[in-house]
């Protein structure tokens, strides 16, 4: 059987995820199907492994197929979206209830499928994300943080599986107005806080931040120390930020990276390629990420 997988683009990034990918099969809207196995693409929200191509009779015989197969599936329905909804309707309902940050992910194997014309279903039983479409929702804290912005982290530290707690020391770069830091206190982490910019009165008078009123890339590692966690979330150019890594690494007073790399205009594909290979490097766009990535790195 000829191995492949289907790759989802983020919203908007399928010129993206399609310069990672190479040569494709052929694509439907945001879902780009290339033989082999599955690529390490940062801009994939989600990967359908080994998809299978099922024709159809009706309505009730894709249902029917479906449930044959498993019993949880997560519709992509960019094209006949009537005929998948009542396809839908027909098949058990499963859970999409916002996550409450620091609860697990969902558990249960979740398939996708969609219609590649009315009487054509592509489906994947497995995928490499819990969620429907690798939109990761959260409950959100609509009065406390200062921005959405934490949402980002929220979803970082979701995917890895680990997060500061008490005890840990967290470096925020780039910091103001204040999300990432108000996150890390509510952790029980204890933030020093670095920005030129002040941050939001309210996370200011939070308990367990230190704030530096310094640029970030001026900052020297060694006069900060050894510190748990390095998190930025700071707008520069992708290449300025790689210095900034380099030197932290170089520096070897901190095991743990979470930074949000921001693309200006066209995509550095080339500085994104940098950072993936840094040696234990996971690059991701995140559910939250605009024109950005996530890079991760846990030592």
């Amino acid at each position: 059987m000829k191995t492949r997988a289907a790759h989802l683009a983020a919203e908007g990034f399928v010129a993206e995820l399609a310069h990672e990918l190479g040569p494709l099969e052929f694509a439907h809207e945001r879902l780009l199907l290339a033989a082999g196995p599955p690529h390490l693409a940062a801009w994939a929200q989600n990967v359908w492994l080994d998809p299978e191509i099922i024709p159809i009779a009706s309505i009730g015989d894709a249902a029917r197929r479906l449930r044959a197969i498993q019993r949880n599936w997560a519709v992509y329905a960019p094209r006949h979206h009537r005929r998948a909804m009542l396809i839908r309707d027909r098949l058990p309902s499963v859970s999409a209830k916002p996550l409450v940050f620091g609860e697990k992910p969902p558990e249960a194997p979740l398939g996708s499928w969609t219609l590649l014309d009315p009487n054509t279903l592509l489906a994947a039983p497995h995928c490499t994300s819990a969620f429907p479409n690798g939109e990761m929702r959260f409950v959100e804290d609509r009065t406390g943080p200062p921005s959405r912005a934490y949402l980002k982290l929220w979803e970082a530290l979701t995917l890895i599986g680990q997060r500061p707690g008490p005890g840990d020391v967290c470096l925020d770069l780039g910091s103001s107005p204040g999300g990432w830091s108000w996150a890390l206190t509510r952790m029980g982490a204890r933030v020093i806080s670095v920005d030129k910019a002040p941050l939001d009165p309210s996370v200011a008078r939070l308990s367990g931040i230190e704030y530096r009123r310094e640029s970030a890339f001026a900052l020297d590692p060694i006069s900060v120390g050894c510190v748990d966690w390095l998190f930025s979330d700071v707008v520069c150019y992708p290449a300025r930020l790689l210095a900034l890594v380099e030197r932290w690494l170089e520096a070897g007073t901190c095991r743990r990276f979470v930074c949000t790399i921001k693309f200006q205009g066209t995509t550095d594909h080339a500085t994104a390629a940098r950072f993936a290979a840094i040696p234990g490097s996971t690059l991701r766009h995140l559910f939250h990420n605009r024109h950005e990535l996530t890079w991760i790195r846990l030592g």
